[in-house]
This record gives structure tokens, sequence and C-alpha cells, in this order.
């Protein structure tokens, strides 16, 4: 009985130490193995034809060392194939954002949706740019604005362009409006540095955009941006200076309207 006992004990811990090396040789060979599945798949697979958004990092032509952070949305495929877009867009940012900003609005995604393609920069020591000695006139401003357009490649953009951008968007439209389709100011600054002749030589389509509660900046790039020949206003009502965010819905089908003109 003793022995036939101790028999049975080695035979239950021969047993034990079999199931716990099988145990272990599968949790090893399911942490090397290339997994076919998981999370993360599913979610690239549940997004195959959805939006395409690349964010990226350029050099400018201005310096070897200048880096430009900018983020692209392109139309969806269809078919598998790439969509040609219809329309650029360029934008901007004001004081306290970056190109972030757009993203989580959901505008570089409707945007794309829409069969554009969008490109939101981080302007110089914004973001994800380092500070850039660019020049501290306006034609400096332009022209990095320009070399900017041609490294990504747009040709002529609908430029947009909220708030403290407009120390580069204004002196852009006054020195190289030729390379604008349209242009969205948002209660830009620097609109003053301009007379109302040099604005009323601009033949560019534009789309001035400004909250009603915005008394400042609103009121006075209204007043300047009104000799623009070629122009139609959207005030927001009960919006503040950054009145797209105050009611994205509302801005982003005014913008559309007025995208779909070209």
């Amino acid at each position: 009985m003793l022995r036939k006992t101790m028999h049975t004990c080695s035979f239950h811990r021969f047993g034990l130490l079999t199931f716990l090396f099988v145990v272990g040789a599968t949790l090893v060979a399911y942490y090397f193995l290339p997994h076919t599945s998981g999370p993360d798949q599913e979610f690239n697979m549940a997004n195959t034809n959805e939006l395409s958004v690349n964010a990226t990092v350029q050099k400018t032509p201005k310096s070897a060392s200048s880096e430009v952070f900018y983020r692209e949305s392109l139309p969806p495929e269809k078919g598998g194939e790439s969509q040609q877009p219809s329309l650029e867009i360029l934008l901007l940012h004001g004081q306290s954002f970056n190109s972030k900003t757009w993203e989580s609005l959901g505008t570089l995604k409707m945007l794309a949706q829409h069969g554009y393609r969008a490109v939101a920069m981080d302007l110089p020591g914004f973001g994800n740019t380092p500070h850039l000695e660019i020049g501290k006139m306006d034609k400096d401003r332009a022209d990095f604005l320009l070399a900017f357009l041609n490294t990504v490649g747009l040709q002529t953009p609908v430029l947009i362009s909220p708030s403290r951008s407009g120390h580069f968007s204004i002196p852009f439209l006054m020195f190289h409006n030729q390379r604008l389709k349209g242009f969205v100011p948002i209660a830009p600054v620097g609109t003053n540095h301009c007379s109302a002749e040099q604005y009323r030589k601009i033949q560019t389509p534009t789309l001035i955009v400004f909250g009603e509660l915005d008394t400042n900046l609103g009121v006075q790039s209204l007043k300047n941006l009104n000799n623009l020949p070629h122009h139609t206003v959207f005030k927001i009502p009960a919006a503040h200076h950054a009145c797209y965010l105050d009611e994205p819905d509302k801005f982003h089908d005014a913008l559309l309207d007025f995208l779909a003109k070209f």
C-alpha cells in the first residue's frame, strides 16, 4: 500500500510538471510569435477606407536646419485608389493654438471628406516648429510662407488665417496673392498695416469671418478687409474672438459654402 501510494504521488507530480511545462511553452510561443489579430490590427482594418491624416516634419528651403511641422489630411481612398484633391487648403493658427487645433476641431477630417487636401502648419515658435530667424519685415514673413507652399507642393490654396497668423497672411496677400485661390481671414491682426487702396487692388475671393462678441480685432479687421473688392462677410452670432471654436459647426458650414464656389 505504501509503495502504491508513493507511485501515485510520483505520477501526480510528473503530470503536474508536464502540465506546467506545456502551459509555459504555450505562453512563450504566444509572446514571441507575430500576432495576426488584436486591438491594433482591428483598429487599422476598421479605418482602411477612412481618412488618412499624416503628421509630417518638413524642412523649408530657407535653411537646412529649419524644420516646419505640419499636419496634412487627404481625401479617403475609393476602391483602393487615391482620389485627386479638388482644392487645396492651408490653415494657420492663432496665438494660443497650433496645427493640432484644426485636427481636434475636426476641420482637417471634414475638409478631406469633401475631397480637399488640407495642410495645417505650426508657425515658427509654436507647436512642434522651433523658433526660426526669418526676418522682421512683412516681405520676410510673406516669403517664408511662400517657401513653405513650394516645399509641400501647394499650388494655389485657400488660406485660412485666424488672429495672430495675420502677421503672415496679410503680407502674403499683399505680395503673393496670385498664389491664392481664396482667403478666409478670421479676425486677423495686422490689417491696419495696409491702406484701403492696397486692399482694393487685391482680386482674391475672400470670406471675412468674425464673432459677434469680438468688439476688438473682429471690428477692426472687418473695417479694413471690407475694402477687398471680392468679399463676403460671415458674422457668427454670440461668438467671441476665436469664433470658430465657439461655433465650429456654423464655421464649417460657412467655410464649405465658400469653398464650393471654386
